[in-house]
């Protein structure tokens, strides 16, 4: 058995990062509609664990031979035992906080109504949107010997009723159409709205008119999403792997439920009904009057006076320009003249974009690779490497299509590529390629040169407003080499290729990242090691960092997520500190910083500390030479480190406890979003004495401090 004492079930660890979103729903600090959106995020998220997380257990325990948690020692039925506990008290919570949430913003005149509370001319509205918007395009159909139970799609909202027709029970369906909104917002000054699924809740008796309705209920079905397309069950015999990608995403809403929601208690018999027929277990399912889907949250403010939209969401945010970059001249020339690192989404991704743009159009450029893990619905750069090749430039793009839930979005941009004449390879076999590595080569005064981007989030437009992540665009010959012979492996499907600066899974990363804590041990405690990411799972880096912080290894961890390692254990991590941040942006920069001072090696990389990363992807993770860019990315994890309004400590026992604000209070997201808003001068020009001060104290601030 694994020894256990210092790491916890990634899974739990998991699911309390995930009540922490919910709980910023509870900050009155917020917003009231931000609030109302991190209740909404906390059942997205919830939905995508199921679908993943659950539905992958779900199959593991109906093997044979189980495979045994190296974190908690559980088998697979028994994290599954252990989850459907932890979330039945989730459901709880999410359920009181949206109750309270909506009693706050009705005082505001923004009501989500029951239909009994609708007024005389509301329901009148209502009944004639039904009759001629909802009643044209539904498909009821009742449950008998000519009539199977159907197939229930996944994620979408039904509604469920017990009948009776001729003295026998029935039992009848009526799916939600997708083509429908999820609420219908009713006439008058307020903010006033009722769920559509309740609309149709209400006219069941209407919709069948000849039996008496004994139970009703709405209800969804999560299904297992945790498919492969390299096993068996989806081996389409087929070389075209954007097809097989296709016919796999037709696959996935067949798979077995693994979820029932439902929106009231129902009778034993009605509940027997749904769990033979689906089939679910009790453990399965759950019973909320909380909304099952709640996408409406983020239209409710285009919906609102400018006044209220003021008082009850964040004050927009337009990201600034990186400190010694104008977007107003070519960007090529300044990266050759220094590197430039882009700090999302206080920076904006334009620079990178500017630069994409102008390549296009450089006669010098000879041409253009990049990785592509997912793309914004709308994708100025898709545009940008079109035009490339139109205008003859070599533009090669390997993108992903195994990027979960955006399968769909990729295969489109693929074809759009295609069709410019880009040339696009679909990853590699067994591995996916998360890595986001970008690569320009230029021919100039009869030398080749390279610019080279290294980031650690995707190229989305959308996201890079609301992820913190750092991009590095670079004219280093050196890392420029390494890319170039990263991209001719990925060519040929190579991935054991070696770097001379890179580090590249699965070939190279985990061990280097070993290499560098080994280093740190050799110092006799007084090594550093300061890293920054969204999780860590993977054992041998878990155990690596237990005999660091043994040998007396000062180990500082930001961790958004999951963090299957324990600290502050006598004897195994007591080194060991850890720290998670959730605020109005996600965090997702991954940042690996090994020793101190001139002798400190520094690294960004999309990798998290997860097997999956390490051993199942393509991932980079690029050294960071340029003195400047080292200091700003010194001042971001110090500003983070002393987070003491949204931060949290993570505990012995699993949980997290809040910082003391012992002097000033620190939001690190305000604090960032104030540095990059103000003048260029502020961090570039400050006098090194000056600067290093700053950073000292903010760095000091906690100083000894742990939990």
């Amino acid at each position: 058995m694994p020894d256990t004492r210092f790491t916890q079930n990634r899974e739990l660890s998991w699911l309390r990062f995930n009540e922490r979103v919910l709980m910023e729903a509870t900050d009155e600090t917020v917003p009231l509609l931000e609030r109302l959106k991190f209740i909404a995020i906390f059942t997205s998220n919830l939905d995508e664990f199921f679908m993943i997380r659950v539905g992958s257990l779900f199959d593991l325990s109906h093997f044979k031979t189980h495979t045994i948690d190296q974190k908690s020692g559980w088998t697979p039925g028994e994290q599954l035992t252990h989850i459907y506990e932890a979330v039945r008290v989730l459901y709880a919570r999410r359920q009181q906080i949206y109750q309270e949430v909506e009693q706050q913003l009705r005082v505001h005149g923004i009501c989500q109504l029951h239909y009994d509370e609708l007024a005389e001319t509301e329901v009148k509205f209502v009944r004639q949107y039904f009759k001629s918007s909802i009643a044209p395009i539904l498909s009821p159909q009742i449950v008998d010997t000519h009539h199977p139970f159907p197939h229930l799609q996944n994620k979408a909202l039904h509604i469920g009723a017990w009948l009776k027709y001729k003295n026998n029970p029935m039992f009848a369906v009526i799916p939600v159409p997708a083509a429908l909104p999820e609420v219908i917002f009713l006439p008058g000054g307020e903010t006033r709205y009722i769920r559509t699924e309740e609309v149709i809740l209400e006219h069941v008796s209407q919709i069948f008119k000849d039996d008496t309705i004994l139970e009703k209920t709405v209800f969804c079905v999560t299904r297992n999403a945790d498919i492969n397309p390299d096993d068996e069950a989806f081996d389409f015999d087929s070389d075209d792997f954007r097809g097989k990608m296709k016919k796999l995403l037709r696959q996935r809403q067949r798979l077995a439920p693994v979820r029932l929601e439902l929106s009231r208690p129902i009778s034993e018999t009605f509940l027997k009904y749904l769990k033979e027929h689906l089939p679910v277990t009790q453990e399965q399912v759950y019973v909320t009057n909380a909304p099952l889907k709640m996408g409406y949250a983020f239209a409710l403010p285009a919906k609102l006076s400018e006044n209220k939209r003021r008082a009850l969401t964040d004050a927009p945010f337009t990201p600034g320009v990186p400190h010694g970059v104008r977007l107003n001249a070519p960007i090529t020339p300044q990266v050759q003249a220094h590197d430039i690192l882009l700090s999302y989404p206080f920076e904006g991704m334009d620079t990178f974009l500017h630069l994409i743009r102008e390549s296009a159009y450089d006669p010098d450029v000879i041409s253009i690779k990049i990785t592509i893990y997912r793309l914004a619905r709308k994708a100025k750069l898709v545009e940008y490497l079109c035009a490339a090749a139109e205008a003859g430039k070599d533009v090669t793009a390997f993108i992903e299509l195994r990027a979960r839930f955006d399968e769909q979005n990729n295969i489109d941009w693929s074809e759009r590529l295609e069709d410019a004449g880009c040339t696009v390879i679909y990853g590699v076999e067994n591995y996916k390629v998360h890595s986001k590595v970008c690569l320009i080569t230029r021919r100039s005064q009869g030398s080749v040169q390279y610019i080279t981007q290294v980031g650690t989030g995707n190229y989305n437009e959308k996201t890079a407003l609301q992820y913190t992540d750092l991009s590095l665009i670079t004219a280093n010959p050196a890392i420029g080499q390494d890319a170039n012979h990263f991209f001719q492996n990925l060519a040929i499907g190579n991935v054991s290729g070696q770097y001379e600066h890179l580090m590249v899974a699965p070939s190279s990363l985990k061990t280097g990242i070993i290499r560098e804590i080994d280093r740190e041990i050799a110092k006799r405690g007084e090594g550093r090691i300061f890293i920054k990411m969204n999780a860590i799972t993977d054992i041998d880096l878990i155990e690596k960092l237990k005999q660091a912080s043994c040998a007396g290894v000062r180990v500082r961890m930001i961790v958004r997520g999951i963090c299957c390692i324990l600290p502050d254990i006598p004897e195994k991590t007591e080194n060991i500190e850890v720290i998670s941040i959730v605020g109005r942006f996600l965090e997702h920069s991954r940042v690996y910083c090994f020793g101190q001072g001139n002798d400190e090696r520094m690294y960004i990389a999309s990798a998290d500390f997860m097997t999956r990363n390490t051993e199942k992807r393509v991932e980079v993770a690029c050294p960071i030479y340029d003195q400047n860019v080292r200091e700003k990315i010194h001042y971001l994890m110090d500003t983070c480190w002393a987070d003491n309004v949204k931060a949290r400590a993570l505990q012995r026992d699993g949980s997290y406890r809040t910082r003391p604000i012992r002097e000033t209070p620190i939001d690190s997201q305000q604090m960032l979003m104030a540095k990059a808003l103000e003048p260029d001068d502020q961090m570039i020009d400050l006098e090194p004495d000056k600067k290093h001060g700053f950073m000292d104290w903010l760095t000091g601030l906690f100083h000894g401090h742990k939990g």
